[in-house]
């Protein structure tokens, strides 16, 4: 088969696409693997670093107000209305229960809100050596809504500092059927802290006797 000779045009059109594609393969091959791509790798590092370093600077700007904070909070610590006042943690308890009873007494005015059975909860989890040490209380309660809300509230948000826990409520139909809307009925742990006698850093046993291991003398 014979082969038909391109135009003039026609070959100066084929160079043309010949010339581009050795151009296209050329840029690739010498430039962009070489020069381009690490350029623009070290391009998006140098981004990378000038948000690290935003970030810092905005921190760094934050330092005065976060060393006040860190401040209050140790004020906050050292507060002694933020604990509990009693020091042993059974007379704590006994205080603790008190307390639910004349804050529930509170808001009788707002409904009906009796405390029905209140009683200490072991806390395992703490040590005499601990420089403060939790205490615990177990709350049964007949709380109509609106005394119960403001109940929760005086809890949690006056000081000592209190935390409810173990939260359950349900409301029993058989309580008090001649009224329209039976109390509910409430369960929940209310926890607070005491300081321990020994937060002063000295142990308990410091000014007691040191006694001599067996056998320590005799030779």
């Amino acid at each position: 088969m014979k082969m038909r000779t391109m135009k003039p045009a026609e070959s100066r059109i084929a160079a043309i696409g010949l010339l581009v594609l050795v151009l296209v393969l050329a840029y690739f091959l010498l430039l962009h693997w070489w020069f381009v791509a690490p350029l623009r790798d070290i391009d998006s590092q140098m981004d990378d670093l000038r948000d690290t370093q935003g970030r810092y600077a905005a921190a760094i700007a934050e330092k005065p107000q976060l060393l006040k904070r860190i401040e209050e909070l140790g004020h906050n610590q050292t507060d002694s209305s933020t604990f509990l006042p009693e020091n042993d943690p059974n007379a704590a308890s006994a205080g603790l229960m008190q307390r639910v009873v004349d804050d529930a007494a509170k808001f009788a005015q707002e409904g009906s809100c009796e405390v029905s059975q209140k009683m200490p909860v072991n806390n395992p989890g703490t040590t005499s050596n601990d420089p403060y040490q939790k205490v615990v209380v177990s709350i049964s309660l007949h709380c109509d809504m609106q005394p119960l809300v403001g109940l929760l509230y005086t809890l949690e948000k006056s000081k000592p500092y209190l935390f409810v826990q173990d939260f359950s409520v349900y409301r029993n139909p058989l309580v008090n059927q001649q009224k329209n809307v039976a109390p509910l009925e409430v369960q929940f742990t209310l926890a607070g802290y005491v300081r321990s006698s020994n937060t002063s850093g000295a142990p308990s046993n410091a000014s007691g006797p040191t006694e001599q291991p067996a056998g320590g003398d005799d030779e």
